[in-house]
């Protein structure tokens, strides 16, 4: 186990090489000039002179990549180019207000996906089973900033339960934050449980078709014991597969929830990067995100191997 996963993070520098190069050289495409954005109004040429030289700006493409990745390398992920701000400070105060949301989201989805997921294929073709479809189908078609506007105008204007929108954070206000990350969580998780209740379904009927299924019925063993123990367990590896690129997502793509519910997250930081050209955020971003998808593919890995042994012992 322990091979496997040294094995898995000495391929993962390759992968996240190449992320840099792609992204680094996509936002020196993109037209205009960036000194002159930075400026703003101010286009005295002495200004625009020192920020070209400020920010290397003058020198050529792989020069500047080479120079920002032997800043990544020492743990410097640069300035932002319009708040001279540290960029690996932006990230740590955004990065765990969209893991708390990403966090609470995937447990809203599994509390729901699974037990319904599991009943819908045990009970296959029945009213249970329906009404489990269309809770899926629900689930895959309502956009998720339609969803948190009605629950905003329901539950907090109507019912007046919980806060509209706004951010408290945990350490401060362990409750207040609950209160606040209840309403995101379930515009989120909602949609996350229907993909994974769909996936899990599907292997669930799979697994109980399987000769050790039978076997484990033929021995005596009851139902409950048999879909739990058995069926469950091996249906779970799609399903951790799914989970895994779906939690990776929640971390990057998480915007518009952030935005209907004014959550100051990773999402909004990304978003306000790339449109601001702010070379310095986008490429600390891009590569935070490409770090935390394939940590997430990794553990998914080791999920794996605990889950079915056999899968650890083949792949190291």
């Amino acid at each position: 186990m322990l091979l496997f996963i040294l094995r898995r993070c000495v391929t993962a520098v390759p992968t996240l090489i190449i992320v840099t190069l792609m992204v680094f050289g996509i936002q020196r495409a993109l037209p205009g000039d960036p000194a002159l954005i930075i400026a703003g109004e101010q286009r005295d040429p002495e200004v625009i002179a020192y920020i070209r030289e400020r920010y290397r700006l003058n020198d050529p493409v792989p020069v500047q990549y080479v120079a920002w990745l032997a800043q990544v390398v020492r743990g410097d992920l640069g300035r932002s180019i319009r708040t001279n701000q540290s960029v690996t400070e932006l990230i740590l105060q955004k990065l765990p207000v969209t893991l708390q949301l990403a966090l609470l989201s995937m447990l809203v989805a599994l509390l729901i996906a699974i037990p319904i997921g599991v009943l819908s294929a045990v009970r296959k073709d029945t009213a249970l089973d329906y009404a489990g479809t269309l809770f899926a189908l629900s689930g895959l078609s309502v956009p998720n900033f339609w969803l948190g506007i009605l629950l905003i105008l329901v539950v907090s204007v109507q019912w007046n339960l919980l806060p509209a929108s706004g951010y408290v954070e945990f350490s401060r206000d362990p409750v207040e934050n609950l209160r606040r990350m209840i309403m995101p969580s379930l515009v989120l998780g909602t949609g996350l449980a229907a993909v994974i209740m769909r996936q899990l379904r599907a292997s669930m009927l799979e697994a109980l078709k399987q000769d050790y299924v039978r076997t484990a019925r033929a021995k005596g063993l009851f139902g409950r014991r048999v879909v739990l123990r058995h069926a469950l367990r091996n249906a779970l590896i799609p399903v951790v597969t799914l989970i895994g690129l779906q939690m990776g997502a929640l971390l990057s793509g998480a915007v518009l929830t952030e935005q209907v519910f004014s959550i100051p997250g990773f999402g909004k930081l990304i978003v306000d990067a790339v449109f601001n050209r702010d070379y310095a955020v986008v490429q600390g971003v891009v590569l935070v995100t490409a770090t935390a998808y394939i940590v997430i593919n990794l553990l998914v890995d080791i999920a794996y191997a605990l889950l079915n042994p056999r899968i650890g012992v083949g792949r190291a």
